[in-house]
């Protein structure tokens, strides 16, 4: 790669490319700073600016206004993605994956919508990701390529991590993914993008300036208020402060944590807490965390190291963001403090701890498997310390508390966020949005990333903080919001197509919701299969059909029932066969009184409605 001169730098690519990468100063700033280079062993992803050879501002369609879609992450905490859209140039902010609520059986998760984009695959310029969660990462892999793999800018770890979940799809196009700083400038056709760094739970996290002709737009991405050492990533304050005097005209910001009162916790705190439950551990340390969780990693270890206590890494994710991590310059470790997990009975109990994944209760992460006596190395001894470094994501509750219940059984001392200060969540809480709001001085808010009710509480805080109840847009999934290069916005009521979009073990999009509603009828009440055998010509039965039950009713403790079903098919098909008699048997027709009527009479009678399945045998 040809070295770069501060200022303006060029690459040249092809001439259907239309970006453009300006780098600002020359001053390092740590591994986020400094000039264009290659990521030290790192070779999965590109590094390099583009050139842009061109725009589309002079061939506009129609009037010229600025859409924005929230294409998910607003009815729900997951598969954040935004798209942005003026004439011929469009551009996604994220494009990640929700995990599935309990009544989506064999569903392994949900990506966003992009249906509305078919047909305008050439006009996407560009796909910004704000930061390495899989709820702003984990669709790529499915809707890149069908996109027509669009460049993907990320920051180094970023990437990193992107580039690693790839190899899990190596049926896959490779992805288009350039490395990013935080002085950035990229010329997306008509768009003009640059990054500012905020503090979240992993590092390198940014926020996006989109400098559109019709304003300026500002998408957090996830973010708390924390310019404090100890901080997960670096928060740029004064560049923050300084989109105050630009003139913002809407402000998409982080509405996760918005039904919180006061601030968030600082890192700082926990630190000093972590320090102090190492410190005071009698037997083994067992952290369970997120995978992507990067600096609270660090954290640990750092005070295991302090303590003299060697660490095992368990979860494969998490080794593997330590590892690009540690590559990258993110991770400081004294040589001889990571020891692999075989050779952790070599030390004594008391200077060993284990970081691993299962915090949200996962049945076959490692924290589950090690309560449940199922990992093949490790097990809990009484005196063991485990430390929960996560809060419960809604619907986990059940899940987590089982754990917790199985640690307690075997001896275990339990520590989580309700109890001591472990855990500082990585979203604003409500006094840190109404600052930002402040900082940025933007025209709308528009509050983003949560569920419905999340987007009304950060609402009724701005207003309780003097902002304009006006100039607020709570958007629902899909819908448009336009504005007019006088900066004048509105909330339209027009939108495009969000319904989910399932991912399962056969793929993407096979899962629909017939699909997972017959899932939700077989997982609620079971089925029903009617076996009839009749004559080919005359449609008669033959013999009294069978019935087979699974998840309805035990069969040898309803005999009775099974009987009268069997007794009542008999007479649907007796029926059945006498209304066409003379006028040909209808196979499908019968199957359908069949199933019916059976559905009906079964419900009469046990008050269920499993699914009826007929299967009817010519002879």
């Amino acid at each position: 790669m040809p070295s770069l001169k501060k200022g303006f730098a060029k690459e040249e690519r092809g001439p259907s490319d239309k970006h453009e990468v300006k780098r600002r100063g020359g001053k390092k700033r740590g591994p986020m700073g400094g000039a264009f280079q290659s990521v030290p062993r790192m070779s999965t992803f590109k590094h390099q600016p583009f050139r842009k050879t061109g725009t589309d501002k002079d061939t506009l369609e129609g009037d010229q206004r600025l859409k924005v879609m929230v294409i998910g992450g607003n009815e729900e905490v997951g598969r954040n993605c935004t798209v942005m859209e003026y004439g011929n140039d469009i551009i996604i902010i994220d494009m990640g994956l929700q995990f599935p609520d309990e009544d989506m059986p064999g569903v392994d998760y949900i990506v966003p919508n992009l249906s509305s984009l078919k047909g305008k695959e050439k006009n996407i310029r560009g796909v910004i990701i704000t930061h390495a969660h899989y709820d702003h990462i984990g669709g790529i892999p499915h809707l890149a390529p069908k996109l027509g793999n669009p460049p993907i800018f990320a920051t180094d770890l970023t990437c990193g991590i992107i580039a690693k979940r790839q190899e899990d799809h190596r049926d896959k196009p490779k992805l288009n993914l350039f490395s990013v700083k935080y002085d950035d400038v990229l010329q997306l056709g008509s768009f003009k993008v640059e990054f500012f760094g905020v503090s979240h739970s992993v590092p390198s996290s940014v926020g996006v300036i989109v400098e559109t002709p019709a304003g300026i737009i500002v998408h957090t991405g996830d973010f708390k208020l924390d310019p404090g050492p100890g901080s997960q990533s670096v928060q740029e304050t004064e560049k923050i402060k300084a989109l105050g005097e630009r003139g913002v005209l809407a402000l998409m910001i982080d509405s996760t944590n918005a039904s919180k009162p006061g601030k968030q916790l600082p890192e700082i705190d926990i630190q000093t807490n972590i320090d102090e439950i190492i410190k005071n551990a009698k037997g083994r340390v067992i952290v369970g965390t997120f995978a992507s969780m990067i600096a609270r990693v660090q954290q640990i270890i750092k005070a295991c190291e302090r303590q003299g206590r060697k660490v095992a890494i368990e979860g494969f994710s998490m080794k593997s963001n330590i590892m690009i991590a540690q590559q990258l310059g993110y991770m400081d470790i004294q040589k001889g403090t990571l020891i692999d997990t075989r050779d952790i009975h070599k030390y004594p109990r008391e200077k060993t701890a284990v970081i691993c994944t299962g915090a949200q209760g996962e049945e076959r992460a490692v924290l589950m498997r090690i309560a449940n006596r199922e990992h093949p190395i490790l097990s809990i001894e009484p005196g063991d310390t485990v430390v929960f470094s996560s809060s419960v994501i809604p619907g986990n509750e059940r899940s987590v508390q089982r754990v917790k219940d199985t640690l307690y059984r075997e001896g275990a001392e339990v520590i989580h966020y309700k109890m001591m200060d472990v855990h500082a969540g990585g979203h604003a809480q409500q006094d840190d949005l109404v600052e930002m709001h402040q900082m940025i001085k933007p025209k709308y808010i528009i509050p983003i990333e949560g569920h419905y009710s999340f987007l009304c509480d950060h609402a009724k805080a701005a207003v309780a903080a003097g902002f304009p109840a006006e100039r607020i847009f709570i958007a629902d999934n899909g819908q448009i919001m336009e504005f007019d290069k006088n900066g004048n916005g509105r909330l339209t009521n027009d939108k495009v197509d969000t319904n989910y979009v399932f991912v399962d073990g056969l793929g993407v999009g096979n899962t629909n919701q017939v699909v997972l509603r017959d899932r939700q009828q077989l997982a609620g009440d079971g089925v029903v299969i009617i076996v009839a055998v009749v004559d080919g010509k005359s449609g008669a039965p033959v013999a009294v059909p069978d019935i087979v039950s699974r998840g309805f009713v035990f069969m040898k403790e309803h005999q009775e029932l099974i009987a009268q079903s069997r007794h009542k098919a008999h007479a649907i098909l007796k029926d059945g066969m006498s209304r066409v008699k003379g006028a040909g048997i209808d196979m499908s027709l019968l199957k359908d009184k069949l199933r019916d009527e059976m559905g009906e009479f079964l419900y009469v009678k046990t008050e269920l409605r499993p699914m009826v399945i007929p299967v009817i045998v010519e002879v």
